[in-house]
């Protein structure tokens, strides 16, 4: 059965045949496919709302794997599973870390949510599925309202507003399993929940820091990430890698702008540019067109595979007002998420949005969301060495779109003087995305002056800065390494290129096809894979890859 299902994958995919993809079978698939499943099903049951219990059920579950890798004999693994080996270990290692820093970071709101463990057990025993007493529960919801409304609030803290939040929201999981449902309960608890509510709700708002909601993560877990991520870099010699990036970009900018007409005064240029975008209406076929341009880039100078499904099933949709206050731009995959003026937005927003999604902004970026960008990566990613999913690293997903980017400008994509600016702008933006989230987290940089970075020294519209740093640091779906990782990984990417493609190694397309099917890991395990290196146990990062 095995050799049928691998004959039928090599029909499939006719530039790998049965015997390499046999040859490559990593000894530690199935291993990796059963902790995938276990911490899904146990992050599932105990909820991060539960803390200390969800985090030692948890920490018992990363080092029980922790033991058991140890006792498969490394020097037994072929390339493919040593790799798949060091990646495990160092995912299992970035957890345990997570788990203490976890640990550190409410032990510091402690005195701000004295509340906590009565909430947090009231929910634990309805995952536990005990029997509520509704009297008691009413008791406990009239003693919680009075305790958080005597509580101080002279001192605010984003972090501890934020877990005020997620208290709450919990309170409410556990008040809606049971009102309604259970008479008693809803007879007896009805009105003290909603008194405790309104405190919870009052109280995280007086928390709130006038500056923004974004949580400071500090120095300490940067490095811990970086750690994970296989960045041998400090998060300061980061930002001054940003910096020179940014210092390229604006020389580049004011030679497209002496090609315009307005001298050195690049700010002009891209302001004309800004003005440059289609009427309300036309955006979806210019997106369109735009794409289909970027398919045929590609595929005729043969920089890389691309399956006729993949340019078949991709589709778009319009981003809602509401998404757009938190990403004004696009965002992409199988689906193009589009953002443009509706018609209830303000004259004021309308004008933005467009200025912001101009034709020569959307023509540097169309790419990057659809092919050759993420919604080729991830329709392979879905096809090849799916067992790697829990190693999944923005350096990897954002830095491959980032990086056709860089590309696409060095093998002149770009039309004219007015297509280079909205490439560089994009380019800038990525190196302020890494200078202002990692100085933000080492507490060098308010929200303020992350939103006023971004209009002064970038170009943005104000709305749409202001919308980039809430997603950067409001959003519960960005690690503190998200923003940056885009330009790091696409440089990453470039240097790796650098290696193999520009010294006759390998082909663009065989570079580019082979980096799709290893999924979404650290580059610079991809970079082993690449170049065959046999990887030992004691594998700590080391690759300098920026000059």
């Amino acid at each position: 059965m095995l050799t049928l299902l691998l004959l039928a994958w090599a029909a499939a995919t006719p530039s790998e045949t049965a015997a390499e993809i046999d040859a490559n079978a990593s000894a530690l698939r199935p291993a990796l496919e059963r902790y995938a499943a276990d911490e899904a099903v146990l992050k599932r049951k105990y909820p991060e709302i539960l803390g200390p219990e969800r985090r030692e059920r948890m920490r018992a579950f990363y080092t029980e794997w922790a033991a058991r890798i140890e006792k498969i004999p490394f020097t037994n693994l072929n390339a493919e599973g040593r790799i798949d080996w060091v990646l495990f270990h160092n995912q299992l290692g970035k957890e345990l870390r997570s788990l203490t820093l976890a640990d550190q970071a409410e032990a510091a709101t402690t005195a701000f949510v004295p509340f906590r463990h009565a909430i947090r057990t009231l929910e634990s025993s309805r995952a536990k599925m005990l029997v509520v007493d509704p009297e008691k529960s009413a008791a406990t919801l009239h003693a919680l309202a009075r305790q958080v409304k005597a509580l101080d609030r002279s001192k605010p803290s984003n972090q501890a507003s934020a877990e005020v939040e997620l208290l709450r929201a919990a309170l409410k999981r556990w008040f809606n399993y049971y009102i309604g449902y259970d008479p008693l309960f809803t007879w007896w608890a009805a009105e003290p929940y909603k008194a405790a509510d309104s405190e919870l709700a009052k109280y995280a708002e007086a928390l709130k820091q006038k500056e923004g909601g974004g949580i400071r993560v500090g120095r300490e877990r940067l490095l811990s990430e970086l750690q994970a991520e296989m960045i041998p870099y400090t998060p300061e010699e980061l930002v001054a890698l940003a910096n020179k990036e940014f210092a390229w970009c604006t020389d580049e900018m004011k030679k497209a702008s002496r090609e315009m007409g307005f001298g050195d005064n690049w700010r002009q240029a891209l302001e004309k540019v800004k003005t440059l975008h289609v009427p309300p209406g036309q955006q979806p076929e210019m997106i369109r067109r735009l794409a289909r341009e970027a398919e045929e880039w590609v595929e005729s100078r043969g920089l890389v595979s691309v399956p006729p499904l993949a340019k078949e099933v991709w589709r778009m949709e319009m981003m809602t007002p509401e998404r757009q206050l938190i990403n004004p731009f696009f965002t992409g995959g199988e689906v193009i998420s589009v953002s443009y003026p509706t018609a209830e937005m303000t004259q004021e927003q309308k004008l933005m949005s467009m200025r912001g999604n101009n034709e020569h902004f959307a023509r540097a970026t169309v790419h990057h969301e659809l092919i050759p960008g993420h919604h080729l990566q991830m329709f392979m990613n879905q096809r090849y060495r799916t067992w790697r999913r829990p190693f999944s690293t923005p350096f990897s997903l954002e830095g491959w779109a980032l990086y056709w980017e860089l590309v696409l400008w060095d093998k002149g994509f770009a039309r004219s003087p007015e297509d280079r600016v909205g490439m560089l702008f994009w380019h800038m933006h990525r190196c302020a995305r890494i200078i202002f989230s990692l100085s933000f987290h080492l507490g060098t940089m308010t929200q303020k002056e992350c939103v006023d970075m971004l209009v002064e020294r970038v170009g943005h519209e104000r709305d749409n800065a202001e919308a980039e740093v809430r997603r950067s640091f409001e959003s519960p779906s960005y690690g503190p390494l998200y923003q940056a990782a885009y330009l790091l990984g696409g440089l990453q990417l470039r240097s790796l290129r650098r290696e193999l493609v520009d010294t006759g190694k390998m082909t663009e397309r065989d570079f580019h096809d082979r980096i799709l099917r290893e999924n979404q890991i650290p580059v610079e395990m991809m970079r082993a894979a690449l170049r065959g290196d046999i990887v030992e146990k004691s594998f700590q990062t080391s690759w300098k890859f920026y000059e």
